[in-house]
């Protein structure tokens, strides 16, 4: 490796993590003018991503459709200009993903890990995203410097931890977005007891890039003063 001369977005890469001819027509749609923006976070997950061990190597084929797509199409069900927090995230997912896809949310990025954190940061810079910020905490710490309208999660918790630890970053307006799968259902009748606790509305299963994605995106969506 020359020193000096290649970019974090390229440490370690042999050769660019494209995505497939039908994912890159839901990226463009998705990503409009900023696609490139999501090129290059694609390629920090596939490089230094995997070497801290944010993400597996058997990821890397399915970075676009699997993580990025997967998260940044959530976007359709969030109102313009809001401000978002993203509980636990990782990776990015979906956090950067929505900073790329939509520049008119406001987003913190809560994560208690400080190299993810680090590393988080460091993708903020390369990729000169001024609309999202990285907290280093747990999201119950965080409550009295975050108030936000959405909050977010993927791959955190269940629902029954995920509720009790994020509905409070809305101060009693707004909604939690969680991206779940084939559980959701599950989660959610499990979960009837904290949600009522916290405060919130029936919990809905929605569906995001149904007319975009080969493989839509399930969230859980739950309402709080309102």
């Amino acid at each position: 490796m020359s020193s000096g001369e290649e970019t974090p977005s390229a440490l370690g890469a042999t050769e660019p993590v494209l995505p497939s001819e039908s994912e890159r027509v839901s990226a463009e749609k998705i990503f409009g003018d900023r696609f490139d923006l999501a090129q290059r976070f694609v390629q920090h997950l596939a490089t230094s991503g995997m070497e801290r061990g944010l993400l597996g190597p058997r990821e890397v084929p399915r970075l676009w459709g699997r993580h990025v797509l997967n998260c940044a199409v959530i976007g359709e069900h969030i109102p313009q200009g809001v401000t978002v927090a993203d509980v636990g995230s990782g990776a990015g997912l979906p956090g950067l993903a929505l900073a790329i896809a939509r520049p008119d949310l406001s987003l913190t990025l809560i994560e208690p890990l400080e190299r993810r954190c680090l590393w988080l940061n460091e993708v903020i810079e390369d990729l000169e995203l001024d609309n999202v910020v990285v907290m280093r905490g747990r999201a119950e710490q965080m409550v009295d410097f975050v108030n936000a309208d959405v909050v977010t999660a993927r791959a955190v918790s269940a629902l029954t931890n995920l509720i009790p630890w994020s509905v409070p970053l809305l101060h009693g307006s707004g909604e939690m977005l969680a991206i779940k799968g084939r559980s959701a259902q599950e989660e959610i009748e499990k979960a009837r007891k904290v949600v009522k606790k916290a405060g919130g509305s029936t919990p809905e299963i929605l569906i995001a890039g149904a007319d975009i994605l080969e493989e839509p995106t399930t969230l859980v969506r739950i309402r709080v003063g309102s």
